[in-house]
This record gives structure tokens, C-alpha cells and sequence, in this order.
């Protein structure tokens, strides 16, 4: 199934991460672009990853307000490159099924494949970090049974995502579904389309 191996690349993409543990560090993708879909999903839990470590330290009540401004500047970059590379993982799907032709009674899902495989990344990191608390240490065993109880279901929530993607995928290629992909067309990062920056011209 396509997704137990999207799972365990977002597995080791987190792992790796908090090797060093810090957002600064640099990345190097372990698959090479002949394995496009593992350098996509690869690259795509990275910067997942990243910036649930930004939205941490932006949190911090104490931060320096020049230094706050700086680091929603890469929240919003990261944004950017977040949803860049669903429209990447998309078009790799596109172009994988663009032989399948759709039944006459083929409907569309409710959102693309990619955008289910973003869900199943920030999953990834969910479970991990709710792992960290069920067994810190340091944490009082009514904080620990909390967040076993909060682990179970994120486990359960993956099963079932990864059912769904799965199936997805399965009825693309059966022609009992079919892709239509939008792109974001976000409008606050455009000089022509955001009135405060076209002003800035």
C-alpha cells in the first residue's frame, strides 16, 4: 500500500530531524529524484517538520519582537514551499494515472491526493510528539495517561487516513474516481494581488 511507505518515510524524516533538533540545521534529501514520490513525500515531512518547530518557538511569550517578525516571515515561507510541494505530489499522481480513463459514473473526491497525504504528514508529527509526552519523564503520571489517551486515537486517526488515501488511490486507478486538482492561487504573497504590497511599488 502507498501508504505504509509514506508513513515510514515521515517516520524517519522526523527521526532524523531530532537528531540535531533544531531548525537551522541543514537538509539533505536521502532518495534521489529517480524516486520521485520518496523525494517529494521526503521533502514534503521536512519542511512539515520545520515549521511545526517554528510555530513552537514563535509561541514563546518572551520572544524578541524583531525576532518574532523574522520568524513569521519563514512561517510564511515555509507556507509557501508547504503547499508548493502538494501541488508537486499532485502533479506526480496526474501524471502516474493520466492514461486511466474515468467511468462514465466516476465521481471526484472531496480533495486530491496530496492534500490527504499533507494530512497524514502533520499526522506523523502529531504522533510523535504526543508520544514524547506519554513518556516524558518528567511529567506527572495523570499528564502521561492524558496524552496515551490522546496517542491512541492519533493512532487510530492514521489507520483509518491511510485507509482512505489508499483507497483513494485504488479507485483513481480504477477509473471509479477521478483527479481535478485547483491550484492555491493564494493571494497575500502577490505583489499585484495584495493591496498592501502593490502599494509598496
Amino acid at each position: 500500500m502507498f501508504t505504509s511507505k509514506a508513513n515510514k518515510i515521515f517516520q524517519d524524516v522526523i527521526e532524523t530531524y531530532h537528531v540535531i533538533n533544531t531548525v537551522d540545521q541543514s537538509f539533505k534529501n536521502v532518495y534521489p529524484e529517480s524516486d520521485l514520490i520518496a523525494h517529494l513525500l521526503y521533502r514534503k515531512c521536512w519542511i512539515d517538520t520545520v515549521q511545526w518547530h517554528y510555530e513552537d518557538i514563535i509561541r514563546d511569550p518572551q520572544i524578541d519582537p524583531v525576532a518574532a517578525l523574522k520568524l513569521k516571515r519563514q512561517i510564511d515561507a515555509s507556507n509557501q514551499d508547504r503547499t508548493d510541494m502538494v501541488e508537486y505530489i499532485d502533479s506526480y499522481f496526474l501524471d502516474k494515472y493520466n492514461a486511466v480513463e474515468a467511468k462514465k459514473d466516476a465521481t471526484i473526491n472531496t480533495e486530491s491526493p496530496a492534500w490527504g497525504i499533507d494530512r497524514l504528514s502533520i499526522l506523523a508529527l502529531k504522533i510523535y510528539h504526543m508520544n514524547e509526552e506519554a513518556t516524558r519523564e518528567d511529567a506527572s503520571e495523570a499528564h502521561k495517561a492524558t496524552c496515551q489517551k490522546k496517542l491512541d486515537i492519533l493512532l487510530e486517526q492514521r489507520v483509518d487516513l491511510s485507509t482512505a488515501i489508499d483507497t483513494l488511490l485504488n479507485d483513481i486507478e480504477k477509473g471509479d474516481k477521478y483527479m481535478k486538482v485547483y491550484k492555491q492561487m493564494k493571494m497575500y504573497n502577490d505583489n499585484e494581488l495584495n493591496p498592501v504590497l502593490r502599494s509598496q511599488k
